[in-house]
């Protein structure tokens, strides 16, 4: 990029140069002309660069840094330019001029006011141009740095939401197992080998951004049947499942936390039989997902605002972007409602 930008200004430089100099030469053939167009843009290119790499490879990374008093590394900038412009006039006036002019146009003298403008002119424009792109540069990078530490901190909150498991269900999950085994029951291997699936399931898979609905149903339908060991005596559970295709994916473990939520806050706090009534219905890619629960009517109305469903309504602000939740809380039974575009993904 700096061959490129360099390349680009001494072209237009022995344009200019071609152009403003050589109505002065008569009788000169047009590539003679241009072979001394190209040593004027060229001679004194050193105290162009000279500025422009100081201010770039020294000045800026001070500012940057901010070690250093602005009228300090201002002041330096000052002295490096006037040295540049004085090492411009001498060389413009004794060899430029003198030289590759052979005096045919005439230079006034060595530092004279006009000249002293024109060498700052012509340095400095160089010099800021060069400066105000490293700057844009910084900009852009900082910007693009605060957009990857976004994603990175949005990216780790969603995969912290997704591993929250609720650390009752697996002790609760585990006395069962004990006391499956106490009985030696037949149904003790079963249940272990689910268990053993859907952690495996919240380790390993959750961490994808997407898994097909097929695998998100299978982890609720394990949830269910390692529940149903609880409660089985007084609880009944409907799953209904009605799926246009097999092809749609969804983001981890969205909709277990709601079958989560219907154990630990309903079904586990009542005192009769219970019921939960799950609906799933997918077309055209739009899903509309119910569940429904008993509760005791004594349970707080702040049922909707648990961890479980906060934790819930977070990943679908950073999953989705066309969603709606509802959230019913009445009288013996607590009701969500979800429905989901799932080709709104939101890219992180």
């Amino acid at each position: 990029m700096h061959i490129a930008f360099w390349v680009l200004y001494v072209v237009q430089d022995c344009l200019l140069a071609y152009s403003w100099v050589g109505p002065s030469f008569k009788n000169i053939s047009h590539g003679k002309m241009l072979g001394i167009a190209i040593q004027a843009a060229l001679i004194n290119m050193p105290y162009k660069l000279l500025l422009s790499y100081f201010v770039l490879y020294v000045s800026i990374p001070k500012i940057s840094a901010g070690n250093q008093r602005l009228g300090k590394i201002v002041a330096e900038i000052i002295a490096v330019f006037a040295i540049c412009v004085l090492l411009y006039r001498f060389t413009s006036h004794y060899i430029l001029y003198a030289k590759v002019y052979g005096g045919t146009i005439p230079d006034g003298e060595t530092l004279g006011i006009a000249n002293v403008i024109v060498a700052i002119m012509d340095i400095g424009f160089i010099a800021g141009l060069a400066a105000s792109i490293k700057f844009v540069r910084i900009q852009v990078a900082g910007k693009e740095r605060e957009k990857s530490l976004v994603k990175e901190k949005l990216g780790a909150e969603l995969k912290f939401l997704r591993n929250q498991t609720n650390p009752h269900f697996l002790l609760n999950t585990l006395n069962n197992i004990y006391g499956l085994a106490r009985k030696k029951s037949d149904d003790t291997a079963e249940v272990v080998m689910k268990l053993s699936e859907l952690l495996r399931f919240i380790l390993y898979e959750s961490s994808n951004s997407l898994i097909t609905l097929a695998e998100e149903i299978k982890v609720v339908e394990d949830y269910l049947e390692l529940e149903m060991i609880r409660y089985n005596e007084r609880l009944s559970v409907s799953f209904n499942k009605s799926i246009d295709g097999a092809c749609y994916r969804i983001a981890p473990l969205l909709l277990l936390p709601f079958v989560e939520n219907a154990f630990k806050h309903g079904i586990s706090e009542t005192r009769f039989e219970s019921f939960i009534r799950i609906d799933i219905r997918v077309k055209d890619g739009k899903l509309h997902f119910t569940i429904g629960n008993t509760k005791d009517n004594d349970q707080p109305e702040a049922t909707g605002n648990n961890i479980g469903l906060m934790n819930v309504k977070r990943q679908l602000e950073l999953s989705y972007k066309d969603y709606n939740l509802e959230v019913l809380n009445e009288d013996n039974l607590f009701t969500v409602n979800l429905f989901l575009n799932l080709e709104s993904h939101v890219e992180i």
